[in-house]
């Protein structure tokens, strides 16, 4: 028996419904659901975010439900006239996994990319999610990078130094 079929869209700002229901699957698919349900943003800025040439939501679907999607933001470079589009978020609802989801919502963004002329599509793997790393070795070129979060420190105003 072939497994359901899906089909992909891309989120607009009326669809900030949707985009809640991606926040649900990826708290789910990422065992997070604190972090993506416990301040989601309003709808005002939602709508903004889904309107914004810099990010792209897109979601799989199998009827009313949503069963995948990505989230991936689009970087204006400044070295040359051109764009990279970096995948922030993907993830598949377990009872959908190893359907050829997540490969087509790549390649769904990948159509994007072409349209909008950006030169690249960049994703990161954490160390030990197999199943992330040969999907992304089947579409793509492997580089070992470090990855450093740098705190943000509260402050009242811009430092002196920096205006």
């Amino acid at each position: 028996m072939s497994p359901d079929p899906f089909t992909l869209a891309q989120l607009n700002p009326d669809d900030t419904a949707l985009m809640h229901e991606l926040l649900t699957v990826f708290g789910e698919a990422f065992n997070e659901a604190e972090t993506y349900g416990a301040a989601r943003p309003g709808p005002a800025y939602m709508e903004r975010l889904l309107g914004s040439d810099t990010f792209i939501a897109l979601v799989a679907r199998m009827g009313d439900e949503i069963v995948g999607g990505l989230a991936a933001y689009v970087l204006h470079k400044f070295e040359q006239e051109r764009s990279e589009i970096y995948i922030y978020d993907l993830a598949v609802r377990e009872a959908h996994r190893r359907q050829g989801i997540a490969t087509a919502l790549i390649e769904y963004l990948q159509s994007i990319a072409a349209q909008r002329g950006a030169y690249v599509v960049f994703v990161q793997a954490d160390h030990g999610d197999t199943p992330a790393i040969e999907l992304y070795s089947k579409l793509g070129t492997r580089e070992d990078v470090l990855h450093f979060d740098i705190a943000v420190p509260v402050t009242t105003g811009p430092s002196s130094r920096h205006q």
